[in-house]
């Protein structure tokens, strides 16, 4: 994903209206990020969400996809994993370019890696808002939902979603350029032919990729919770901390990304070295929303953290023997009695 790369003119040049980065025979660039504080703390930041991500997502697929009946519930998860599997596959270049503070994969890799990353973006915060709307109508139109939802139609929701997704991707793929700049071979955006080009791709993304899926979540959830409350459907207050816990994620972790990428628009009115310092936090925020959402969306569930011990206790029987064979009889025997538990909040 371009992220903070994608705007800052110093770090990582943004071509508008002057001429594009050209070779520079003379200066010789020296990586100075281990040797920043903020730098070496993103790195280890980057490097933890990459790893928790990466396993948590590819867990989540394992067990959805593979280990439940497939519905649609899990076709939304399995989904939503995928889209955050990829985001987190692609974060090695993106460390790798903060590091270096230089682009080494190539033109091809550049335009590829960016319109990936931001596909996968895209993809996830819809899957979000899907979710989201899915089970609002479950809860506002019961009978409903159980005669209409199908895994085929889930399936057909998730494709448009994807789909529109790559569509909003796509300027990745006409403005990212490979050029050299002050010494280092940068990735970079090229607007000098389109006038308005930077404005127009920042502002689509901020309203496509935030205002109006943040809205619609709020409108779902705001739905859900007085409709759980007047009908007092549930005796527990847990579904609410979870509401909470993924409207306040959503908005915490994607929304210091858009700001600075907002602000950077105008960056001859701010502090170049905050606005630096705001896309690479911002970036990293935005990155941590695809560790958390298996864990706010799956591991809450209740079929799915049963269908996890069960599996991981069948692998264990076989190095364990009896005694293996033994808990794993117990923990279906928990499971069969907790069956109208339902990862459906």
């Amino acid at each position: 994903m371009e992220f903070f790369d994608d705007y800052d003119m110093d770090y990582n040049y943004t071509a508008e209206s002057s001429d594009p980065p050209h070779e520079e025979a003379v200066f010789h660039h020296n990586p100075t990020c281990f040797k920043e504080v903020l730098c070496v703390f993103l790195l280890v930041v980057g490097v933890v969400i990459f790893l928790l991500g990466f396993c948590g997502n590819a867990l989540v697929i394992w067990i959805s996809g593979f280990k439940m009946k497939k519905t649609v519930n899990t076709t939304w998860y399995v989904s939503l994993a995928i889209s955050d599997f990829v985001f987190c596959a692609f974060l090695p270049f993106i460390i790798t370019n903060m590091v270096m503070e230089e682009w080494i994969f190539g033109r091809f890799m550049c335009k590829f890696t960016s319109s990936v990353l931001f596909l996968n973006m895209f993809s996830s915060i819809f899957l979000l808002v899907v979710i989201s709307i899915d089970r609002c109508v479950s809860v506002m139109f019961p009978v409903w939902a159980q005669n209409h939802r199908t895994v085929n139609k889930a399936s057909v929701v998730v494709f448009m979603s994807w789909l529109l997704a790559i569509v909003l991707s796509f300027p990745s793929v006409l403005f990212r350029e490979v050029g050299t700049h002050m010494g280092r071979t940068i990735c970079y955006n090229n607007y000098t032919l389109y006038k308005h080009g930077h404005k127009t791709v920042a502002v689509s993304r901020f309203l496509a990729g935030f205002i109006v899926p943040f809205i619609v979540i709020i409108i779902c959830y705001s739905i859900i919770v007085l409709r759980l409350r007047t009908n007092r459907m549930t005796k527990s207050s847990k579904p609410f901390k979870v509401m909470s816990a993924l409207v306040a994620t959503f908005f915490i972790c994607w929304l210091p990304y858009h700001v600075s990428v907002l602000l950077d628009l105008d960056y001859q009115n701010y502090d170049h070295t905050l606005l630096v310092a705001g896309l690479k936090v911002g970036t990293f925020m935005a990155a941590a929303n695809s560790f958390l959402n298996p864990v706010l969306y799956v591991f809450m569930g209740n079929d799915f953290k049963q269908k996890f011990k069960i599996s991981v206790l069948s692998k264990m029987e076989n190095a364990m023997g009896e005694d293996g064979r033994t808990t794993s009889r117990y923990l279906s025997r928990s499971s069969s009695m907790d069956g109208r538990a339902s990862t459906h909040i």
